[in-house]
């Protein structure tokens, strides 16, 4: 009896070990989305103001800037999507609490892939308007960014540079859709602590890699145009890179 008691408490105490060592190999890890214009920070306070010039020469100032990141993993830690909107500094951080150590791989979405763009069933994007309308297949916006640029003769003239899924509504009841979100893959980190990763965007590769955009010819209205939302797709690909990670 003394024995078996003995080796009771033994494997109980093993067990206790391994499980506290278990909870010491978990950590936090912290994705940050930071914003930039070609290593210039972008902020709330720089809305409204014409401070960047585009790839083609454009005096652009910005209004609204929110996009939407999917199926954002790290390791076996997933979050399903996450809506980032400069004007309001709200979105930016994405905490994963139970990262294991050791090598982890971190990618997203932008936009949602097709399968997860079903109209109406997201009620925060709801309620803040992100839909995009029915007569274009319903869904969610990717990115709303909007603002005003100096025309061919100065003057000031709006722009809504709206990322969807692509459309073609040549046939209004057959609609033909492409998916236009695309996948970053920012590869293995090894995590070791709790560790911040930042996620920078370049707002500028937006008009510039590899289509160079020209406002005074593509500004609005680009939401039903096919072939300018494969286009805003195709420049989006340059757009986020890996920042600093601070452990």
């Amino acid at each position: 009896m003394k024995i078996t008691l003995r080796l009771f408490f033994l494997l109980i105490a093993f067990i206790s070990c391994d499980s506290e060592n278990n909870i010491d190999q978990n950590v936090t890890v912290t994705l940050k989305f930071t914003q930039n214009w070609d290593g210039i920070s972008i902020n709330p306070s720089d809305f409204s103001n014409f401070n960047f010039t585009n790839e083609n020469g454009e005096l652009i100032s910005i209004e609204r800037l929110r996009y939407l990141v999917s199926n954002i993993s790290l390791g076996d830690e997933t979050k399903p999507y996450q809506l980032i909107n400069i004007g309001e500094n709200s979105g930016f951080e994405i905490n994963f609490d139970n990262i294991s150590k050791g090598l982890q791989n971190l990618q997203f979405r932008f936009g949602f892939q097709n399968s997860d763009n079903i109209d109406g069933i997201y009620l925060d994007l709801n309620s803040v308007s992100f839909n995009v309308p029915t007569m274009l297949g319903g869904g969610y916006h990717f990115m709303q960014f909007d603002g005003k640029y100096k025309d061919i003769n100065n003057n000031d003239a709006n722009f809504n540079y709206h990322a969807i899924r692509a459309v073609d509504k040549t046939d209004p009841d057959n609609l033909i859709f492409e998916d236009t979100s695309f996948f970053v893959d920012f590869g293995n980190f090894d995590i070791k602590k709790n560790t911040t990763i930042e996620i920078q965007m370049n707002v500028a590769e937006w008009f510039k890699n590899p289509n160079t955009w020209n406002l005074n010819e593509l500004n609005t209205m680009l939401m039903p145009n096919f072939e300018a939302q494969k286009l805003i797709s195709q420049n989006g690909t340059s757009v986020f890179s890996l920042g600093e990670v601070s452990r």
